[in-house]
This record gives structure tokens, C-alpha cells and sequence, in this order.
């Protein structure tokens, strides 16, 4: 049985999919949540499904603790969903081609630092963008950047806020996130 680690620093909406996605499955599942945030509602997902979790600062991730607990578990995959810090080069090193993201809109629009969550979506509004979507990409040491697996578009010429976009964004996140983990973990 293959191992899923979900990093997420909020509510975990993604989390929450690709953690009943994978439920039944005989390929993999779901076997730790890790969250720099204390409060996290992710947190209390991972208690209501029986998934470790974990919590850590800033130090921990960096400094080599965190990339300690991963390799006591020695995930198949590490999936970023919606995880707002750096991703450390240690742990990318140490899993390469193993750490994946999903980002709310058609990368290379709309990436790199700061750009998260409805911050995009503003964005994606101010521009007059007619249509945005989802990428779902490698983790490098650069924000954003990582070779695509993965993009979906959908139009939102009818979207007259960035809460509107949020929404059909959510809903090709949740559609496709857990498909695409599941094919790369697929021998």
C-alpha cells in the first residue's frame, strides 16, 4: 500500500477529497497531515479520519526535524494542499519527484510568492481573465515552478467576484486532485 502525506496550512477542503478518494482504495492512503498552523481545520480532519498528524514551526521544517518525521513514514507522495510556506530544497532533494502542488490558476499566470487562495482569484478579476483554471505541478525550490502535470481551465466571463472564480476553481480542485495523485501513483 503506497503512503500519502498531505502538507496544508487550513481548512482542507483538498485534504478532505483526496482523504475519501483514497479511502477505499488498495493503492494508497493517506498516512499523515502535517500544518504549520496550530489552528488548522485540517487538524481536526486528520483526528476525525484517524490520521497522524503533525504540527511544526518554521525551524523544524527548515532545519531538518520535519524531512526526519517524512522519513520515518518514506511516503510515496508529498502533496501540497494548500500549504502556504516554501517548501524546503532538503526535502525536495530528498523526494524528488515526489512533492507536488496544486495552484489555483493556469501557471505561469498568477504564481510565485504571495500568490494564494483568493488573492489569485482578485487577480485573475482585476485582469479581465476569461478563463483560469487549475495547475497541479512538480515542487522545486522556486515558488510556482515545477514541471506541469497537470492544468484544467474553465471559463469565468459570468464571474462578477473573486468569490465566484474561488468556487469554480474549488470545484476543479476537488474533481481532479485526487485523480491526478492517484495516476502518478499508479506503477
Amino acid at each position: 500500500m503506497k503512503k500519502i502525506v498531505i502538507f496544508a496550512s487550513g481548512t482542507g477542503s483538498n485534504a478532505e477529497k483526496i482523504i475519501l478518494h483514497f479511502k477505499k482504495s488498495n493503492l494508497a492512503h493517506v498516512v499523515g497531515i502535517f500544518s504549520n498552523n496550530p489552528r488548522a481545520k485540517v487538524l481536526q480532519l486528520a483526528e476525525n479520519h484517524k490520521i497522524d498528524a503533525v504540527v511544526f514551526t518554521k525551524e523544524e521544517l527548515n532545519e531538518g526535524a520535519v524531512l526526519k518525521q517524512l522519513n520515518a513514514i518514506q511516503p510515496d507522495l508529498i502533496v501540497l494542499a494548500g500549504f502556504l510556506w516554501k517548501f524546503p530544497a532538503s526535502i525536495i532533494q530528498h523526494y524528488p519527484n515526489k512533492v507536488i502542488n496544486i495552484h489555483p490558476a493556469l501557471l505561469p499566470k498568477y504564481g510565485g510568492k504571495g500568490m494564494y487562495g483568493i488573492h489569485v482569484h482578485q487577480a485573475v478579476l482585476e485582469n479581465k481573465e476569461e478563463e483560469t483554471g487549475i495547475t497541479i505541478h512538480y515542487v522545486n525550490e522556486h515558488y510556482d515552478e515545477g514541471a506541469y502535470i497537470f492544468q484544467k481551465k474553465v471559463a469565468v466571463t459570468d464571474c462578477t467576484t473573486s468569490e465566484q472564480i474561488a468556487e469554480k476553481v474549488h470545484q476543479l480542485e476537488h474533481e481532479f486532485f485526487p485523480v491526478v495523485i492517484e495516476s502518478l501513483l499508479i506503477p
